[in-house]
């Protein structure tokens, strides 16, 4: 059995982030990271257009606690107070660490980093490394990895969180390339296992984005919080549904619809194309609705909008936002600084995940923590992003909370005795599960249950909502469950099976799913991303409060557990 004082779950910004502070905190700790990629392959290298912090080096009226309230009106008001004031007091110094460990920041004339506009934000506070922002900064956490002697487990894939008695002792993870399983046992467990994207049809995460640490958790017991807050980004290049950076709009792109106009106008006047996330999805969506999207012959009724960068002219795309040009040319042949890019929304961020507190520990309710047991990053929902999150303070939350989280483990860890675990027991059941995997006869082709489900997403949860589209797409879960019984491998090997691992994240696919749709049928409201169109408004009597959704294969069981309020009282959303 492999042993360390702290297994790592996740090679992104959070889990990296982590394992540099515990090490810099202790050096003598054995901290391993475990990643179903190679680290640098990690989700979080995508990310394109900054991270928010006060450095003031653009705008010098800018403070700690108007980012807060920036943050905490994204949220409509779910965020947690504490844990945003957290966030947002931590940037400035996180983000000048960063550069001391060697990220290649975008530059003002005098040298200083250079900060951009960035939707819902009330001053120019991203820093950015042109539009490569998140592989500017992981791979100089994954070197740091090497510096501090970090343990990496590249190409494994955890299949279990080791959860007993209120304490987590450890996971059980399958070797890609040979099928070799082993059980690590350790003194405390983090996951930073990032997002869930892949349950939808259109998205900007990579295909590693399965959900696999939530759907651990909560078929470990564990609660998961928020989980109907699932944000769409406005701006994915259509038909693919990569990504173009809100830093597009953030260095003054304009969005069109058939007529020409910038419809921005009707819906936030004050923001434009650079209103929050939820809003802008939601103005898309209208517009395309209302026949004002574009066919590719340019004709109105048609599924995109533009985004039009032609006035921007050629030296400022090339200089400040040289990828997305490069993903309109690579995917679609468009030279964006010609024509205009066919956008719509597209799948983006989860704003709920495993609930933990302000330290990083996993929350076992309402109120229990679970011993052992830490996230960070996309996976996790200290809630920092309530039902909406700006851009820019996500890559802010993986370094803030990677840090915070890691600065907890370090002591936690110093006089914990490494648990008991029954290595035996966990081997036989993960060779039996795989066993019946392969021997299984099945009449269904895993690709074809996995696209009908993210069809299904698709269709019943998707920008807008009402009870009974989301009670009909649950009812298809419950079926996509019973054919995932019948599901069968082409590949009966062991060496490099990667049927292996896409059969068990549809697994994980199917419980995120159903946790996201069971939260999302039971908030009778519309607040942030969860946008009800049978219960139109906001109601903070009875919902403003955090959703916990408790999984089990007879259903979802919901709790609740109240909002961290401080310094900011809800009020209407306007921009």
């Amino acid at each position: 059995m492999l042993e360390h004082d702290v297994i790592i779950v996740g090679g992104g910004l959070a889990g990296c982030r982590a394992a540099v502070e515990i090490s810099r905190i202790d050096p003598k700790l054995n901290v391993a990271v475990v990643a179903k990629t190679h680290p640098i392959r990690s989700h979080s290298v995508a990310a394109q257009g900054g991270i928010a912090a006060t450095l003031k080096n653009v705008d010098s009226t800018d403070s700690w606690e108007a980012h807060a309230f920036d943050t905490v009106k994204g949220s409509d008001y779910l965020a947690d107070q504490d844990a945003v004031a957290r966030l947002t007091q931590e940037a400035p110094n996180v983000v000048i660490d960063l550069e001391h460990m060697g990220v290649l920041f975008s530059r003002l004339p005098d040298g200083r980093i250079a900060q951009r506009a960035f939707g819902g934000h009330s001053h120019n506070r991203a820093c950015y490394a042109a539009d490569k922002t998140g592989h500017a900064i992981l791979h100089e956490l994954v070197n740091n990895l090497r510096r501090y002697g970090v343990t990496i487990y590249d190409e494994w894939y955890v299949m279990r969180l080791i959860l007993e008695d209120g304490c987590a002792k450890g996971v059980v993870m399958y070797r890609i390339k040979d099928g070799h399983l082993q059980v690590v046992r350790a003194k405390a467990v983090m996951f930073a296992t990032g997002g869930y994207g892949r349950v939808f049809n259109t998205t900007s995460n990579d295909y590693a984005s399965t959900g696999d640490g939530l759907a651990l958790s909560a078929l470990a017991g564990v609660p998961l919080q928020d989980m109907e807050f699932v944000q769409f980004h406005p701006t994915g290049l259509y038909p693919v549904g990569v990504l173009i950076s809100e830093a597009v709009r953030g260095e003054g792109a304009y969005l069109r619809n058939s007529e020409g106009d910038r419809f921005m106008a009707n819906y936030a006047p004050s923001k434009m194309e650079l209103a929050p996330r939820d809003i802008t999805s939601r103005a898309i969506t209208l517009e395309i609705r209302a026949g004002r999207g574009i066919h590719p012959d340019g004709t109105a009724g048609g599924p995109y909008v533009h985004l039009d960068l032609r006035h921007l002219g050629r030296d400022k795309i090339m200089s400040r936002i040289p990828f997305c040009w490069e993903e309109a040319h690579r995917l679609l042949g468009i030279d964006a600084v010609e024509e205009p890019m066919p956008v719509r929304p597209t799948a983006h961020y989860s704003m709920g995940g495993i609930p933990v507190n302000i330290d990083g520990q996993v929350r076992s309710g309402p109120d229990g923590l679970i011993e052992g047991f830490f996230a960070a990053g996309e996976c996790a929902c200290v809630s920092v992003h309530g039902a909406n999150r700006l851009g820019s303070n996500s890559l802010l939350e993986c370094v803030v909370y990677g840090k915070i989280t890691g600065a907890a483990i370090a002591p936690y860890v110093q006089n914990r005795k490494l648990p008991e675990v029954d290595e035996q027991r966990y081997l036989e059941e993960a060779a039996a599960s795989i066993q019946s995997l392969l021997d299984k006869p099945g009449k269904y082709r895993i690709g074809e249950v996995r696209q009908q489900l993210q069809d299904a997403m698709s269709e019943h949860c998707g920008v807008f909502r009402t009870e009974e589209v989301m009670q009909e797409g649950f009812t298809k879960l419950d079926q996509f469950q019973e054919q995932y019984q019948e599901v069968y491998l082409d590949d009966k090997g062991k060496l490099w099976n990667t049927e292996i691992i896409e059969a068990l994240e549809l697994r994980n696919l199917i419980v995120v799913a159903k946790l996201i749709l069971g939260s999302a049928i039971t908030r009778k409201e519309s607040r942030g991303a969860h946008s009800r169109e049978d219960y139109p408004q906001r109601n903070d009597e009875q919902f403003l409060k955090h959703t916990l959704s408790y999984y089990s294969p007879m259903g979802i069981d919901i709790a609740y557990r109240s909002v961290a309020m401080g310094m900011f009282e809800p009020q209407e959303r306007k921009y």
